[in-house]
């Protein structure tokens, strides 16, 4: 096992890495960027990395995402040499915005800070970050990926080469808000609590009524992992009844979340969400209003649903998630192409 001299050494170097390897990257189409990105990154790997990385499309561990702290399969940077490092932040970053990519790197250096808080948790490592290769990278079939680890878990499905799902998409941050040494002040998913917050306070009494569910909120964000992307009742206040600014102010929201990815995802899953009407999309809060306290809150559309968690840890602890009802893991871009398949036989 190959580990980096320091935890702070691993996050400068994903920091560098990816500051150098984007031009290249986004000079291709995502689907090729991420078949170049992921057959260089195989190709540095030993037989037996190589092992722990690849696994078959169809097998159980494609859809086995999840985002608590625990033993994992896949291949962790503490298992790989430097170069083979920076090819995995290649990869992660033929998926992610500089905006998403960013979040990512700062969520794993978060695990630096618990790892002093909790003295010298061994369990808290910004290098036990997994990434796994499902199928064969190409630019013709289809595969798929994931990166994942303590509060990062993002599954990327690529069809026949081109078409891309993805989602499931989990973000987190614990601290939510650093609360003391060097990195006092860092909250890494501000815009996520900031905005939304700022969406609720501008509800009316009678727009309150309908996007306040609870005085209590749930514990954790409901869609997820184990459990398939599901619409959730009460649906909160449908944003027809929202002003213009707050139906903006909605939408930034969204955008929040999509822009995660590189553009060219993210204005296609954001066509995906305008075409089903952003006037159908319901936003839902429950907890309280105040900064610091327990609250949470859920977009919900036809499409897809994004919800948000901060109750742990005296309410300083995020869950962020983004489900596709259709296509998470990519299963209606699947089912297409198997009903092709099957018409053309």
């Amino acid at each position: 096992m190959f580990r980096a001299s320091s935890h702070l050494t691993m996050a400068i170097f994903a920091i560098v890495s990816i500051t150098f390897v984007t031009p290249t990257v986004h000079a291709h189409t995502p689907a090729e960027a991420m078949a170049e990105a992921a057959t260089r990154f195989l190709a540095s790997l030993t037989p037996e990395q190589r092992q722990k990385a690849e696994y078959d499309f169809d097998g159980e561990e494609r859809k086995g995402w999840h985002f608590i702290p625990k033993d994992r399969s896949g291949l962790a940077l503490n298992e790989m040499k430097p170069h083979q490092q920076q090819l995995a932040f290649v990869l992660m970053h033929s998926a992610f915005s500089h905006r998403g990519a960013s979040k990512a790197l700062n969520i794993m250096a978060l695990e630096q800070i618990l790892h002093e808080m909790e003295n010298n948790n061994p369990r808290r490592d910004p290098s036990l970050y997994h990434f796994y290769i499902f199928g064969k990278p190409s630019t013709k079939d289809t595969w798929g990926w994931r990166i994942e680890g303590h509060h990062l878990s993002v599954s990327i499905t690529v069809v026949n080469g081109k078409h891309i799902a993805a989602t499931p998409s989990f973000f987190g941050a614990n601290p939510g808000k650093v609360m003391q040494g060097p990195h006092k002040g860092l909250r890494v998913l501000a815009r996520e609590e900031d905005l939304a917050r700022e969406l609720a306070l501008s509800l009316n009494e009678e727009q309150r009524k309908a996007a306040i569910i609870s005085t209590e909120a749930p514990d954790d964000v409901i869609n997820g992992p184990g459990r398939e992307a599901t619409a959730l009742e009460p649906k909160g206040l449908s944003a027809r009844k929202m002003t213009q600014d707050q139906q903006k102010l909605m939408m930034t929201i969204v955008r929040e979340y999509v822009n995660n990815l590189r553009p060219e995802l993210a204005r296609a899953d954001l066509q995906k969400i305008r075409k089903a009407g952003p006037k159908n999309i319901h936003f839902a809060w429950a907890g309280s209003l105040t900064p610091g306290k327990g609250h949470y809150y859920r977009l919900q559309g036809p499409t897809f649903i994004m919800e948000y968690d901060n109750t742990q840890n005296d309410a300083n602890h995020i869950h962020c998630v983004w489900r596709d009802f259709e296509n998470d893991f990519g299963e209606d871009l699947l089912k297409k192409h198997y009903d092709k398949a099957h018409a053309n036989k």
